[in-house]
């Protein structure tokens, strides 16, 4: 006799996997790529350096308020969950509609391309090549198959999934604790290097003109540019169903994931100030200022050690997102928004296995056809710069709502809240500091040219998004478990 499926996700997640989750899912890209947005914004390396700290300062906000809100609400589905409670269905719809295609497909798609394209660049240097290894067609069969294994690995159990991200998110934090040592280790140890670091290259360190309007404008965009490399640090909430002792554990691990990457964006963009001025790093183009930085400290191998540990980063980032990507779905059917198959759990390795199916081969269908869209409409704008632009709107607006959502909790919740163990300190200026400031980064979004387009098209899916959420309702679909 088959064993009956759960009714539930089981509670299997400690707080060291749940801080990796946290860990891993921010650091992909970004912080190996964005220091030539941000210099081309800020061309001094102070500003340039508080910008990280200002924007991981922001998200430490956010985190600190969605951390209480994820405590009263422990759940399959994050913010989901959180926007349906506060504002009403519609918007819970939103935020996983918008999180399908935005945060998961789409980036997923991203995060694929940009993996393959480090594997060619290892490839290129280990075997001493300048043209391409990999073709256009076998790097799109590549990214879809990266995706299919992790997809299938997250399928196949919570556990072993988030297993993977510990042991690849360690990597991720030891090869940039290797960048922030190397000019370290060069200069205490007056060791041979074809560039030497040279605190000289901060220079510029601050503005000559602080009164100059453009100033303001350049910080902005710069903290847009570095919006990305924090982007997925609200990704652990999705998952907080699945985490054991949830109260104690989603503070913690929220708390000490965003100290630790605070901490490592900050000293490593040192690092990189130290190896290349920020008018050299602004004219980067293919190759990512991490990779550059180890070129020049180390030679042709830094290059190399420089590209895996980037690919060996995106690939962990994929893993992150098809984990935690099938519980918005998963509990959008569980309240009568989506299919009830994907609202069943798997009897075996209990884990929302047709969501997390169809995530994979939504992704891997939508890999190929940006594919055949970018051969047949060539863009000067990267598909990376506008997915990443893409997700940070699109997303970025139902984000802040949910941390608002503590506002709505604290009167429509109060003796509830007061029973948590943990609640947000510095309430409510820390949450209010989170909203007012990514209310005023969005809007910058809005009324800048380079990123307007995506943003209106954002407006625009989440408006379509609203009309298909009415054509559900119409049809008066009953929630298998309006708990969850």
């Amino acid at each position: 006799m088959d064993k009956p499926a759960p009714s539930s996700l089981p509670r299997v997640l400690g707080p060291w996997l749940a801080t990796a989750i946290v860990v891993g899912c921010v650091i992909g890209t970004g912080v190996f790529k964005k220091g030539t947005a941000v210099s081309k914004a800020v061309p001094e390396s102070g500003l340039g350096i508080a910008a990280w700290i200002v924007v991981g300062l922001l998200t430490w906000c956010g985190a600190m308020a969605l951390a209480e809100v994820a405590s009263l609400f422990p759940l399959a589905g994050g913010n989901y969950v959180f926007l349906r409670e506060a504002y009403g269905r519609l918007f819970g719809f939103l935020w996983g509609w918008v999180e399908f295609w935005f945060l998961r497909v789409a980036s997923c798609a991203a995060l694929s391309s940009v993996f393959v394209e480090s594997l060619n660049d290892v490839l290129k240097l280990a075997l001493h090549q300048d043209a391409e290894v990999i073709g256009f067609w076998p790097r799109q069969a590549i990214a879809s198959a990266s995706v299919l294994v992790l997809g299938l690995l997250s399928a196949h159990g919570t556990k072993l999934g988030a297993g993977f991200q510990f042991a690849v998110t360690t990597i991720k934090v030891g090869s940039i604790v290797a960048l922030i040592l190397l000019p370290v280790v060069i200069l205490g140890f007056a060791l041979d290097s074809p560039v030497k670091p040279d605190w000289d290259r901060f220079k510029p360190v601050w503005p000559t003109n602080w009164t100059d309007p453009k100033l303001a404008i350049g910080f902005a965009a710069a903290m847009v540019a570095i919006l990305w490399p924090y982007n997925g640090w609200s990704n652990m909430a999705a998952i907080a169903g699945e985490i054991r002792n949830p109260q104690r554990n989603i503070p913690l691990a929220y708390g000490a994931g965003l100290v630790l990457l605070i901490t490592l964006y900050s000293l490593v963009n040192v690092s990189y100030y130290l190896a290349i001025p920020a008018s050299e790093m602004a004219k980067l183009t293919d190759t990512p200022v991490a990779a550059e930085v180890c070129r020049r400290l180390v030679g042709p191998v830094g290059l190399l050690i420089g590209s895996a540990a980037i690919m060996i980063s995106v690939f962990g980032a994929i893993g992150g997102n098809m984990l935690v990507g099938p519980r918005s779905l998963f509990a959008l059917a569980r309240d009568g928004l989506a299919p009830s198959t994907l609202g069943g759990i798997h009897t075996r390795y209990q884990t929302p296995y047709a969501a997390t199916l169809l995530l994979t081969f939504v992704t891997v269908g939508f890999i190929f056809a940006v594919s055949v869209y970018s051969r047949l409409f060539p863009s000067t704008k990267s598909y990376f710069d506008t997915v990443t632009d893409f997700v940070v709107f699109g997303a970025g607006i139902l984000e802040t709502m949910a941390v608002a959502a503590i506002f709505v909790f604290r009167t429509k919740h109060k003796e509830e809240i007061a029973k948590l163990p943990y609640r947000c300190p510095g309430y409510p200026l820390i949450p209010a500091v989170y909203v007012a400031v990514m209310t005023a980064v969005l809007g910058q979004m809005l009324f800048t040219k380079d990123s307007r387009t995506e943003a209106l098209i954002g407006l625009g899916f989440i408006a379509a998004g609203a009309g298909v959420f009415g054509l559900l309702t119409t049809r008066k679909r009953q929630p298998i478990s309006p708990s969850l």
